[in-house]
């Protein structure tokens, strides 16, 4: 070392140590907390969802097992009745469809029957009728078939 020299008295150009990850720049902060945001928002639409279509679950399963024990008698047509009803209840609480009867309950069910698909007026009124009359004027098979039409549309 040349102590006139005061270049020699230089070190050598040392680089910065290099940035670890942590911590993080304030932009992934943020969108780590916009992810959190969005994934807890999408949880809560997803479970809302679920618990407002839990009626749609159950009447489905009910419908399934009167189709397994499906008779050709007043009482079999009473409880699909009442199925019926109860999601109406749960899906329309407004127009209070559980005290409806008769022609006003079957206008109902044809009302609220999904619009791109034709429900039949006699088999609503033979599967209102068949609940209370001795004679069931209907086959099980089409009470069904209309239920599972009438429940099918009522989805939210």
């Amino acid at each position: 070392m040349n102590p006139q020299d005061p270049l020699s008295q230089l070190r050598d150009i040392h680089l910065p140590d290099p940035g670890g990850f942590w911590p993080p720049a304030p932009g992934w902060w943020l969108l780590a907390i916009l992810a959190i945001a969005l994934i807890s928002a999408l949880t809560w639409l997803i479970l809302k969802r679920r618990r407002r279509n839990r009626w749609f679950r159950s009447a489905r399963s009910e419908l399934a097992l009167l189709e397994r024990s499906a008779a050709a008698d007043a009482r079999w047509f009473v409880q699909l009745n009442t199925l019926l009803k109860q999601a109406a209840r749960e899906r329309y609480p407004e127009s209070h469809p559980e005290a409806l009867t008769g022609n006003a309950w079957v206008e109902f069910l044809l009302a609220t029957a999904p619009s791109h698909r034709v429900a039949s007026r006699t088999v609503a009124e033979a599967l209102v009728e068949s609940a209370w009359r001795p004679s069931v004027s209907t086959e099980p098979a089409q009470a069904l078939a209309f239920a599972r039409l009438w429940l099918g549309g009522q989805k939210c």
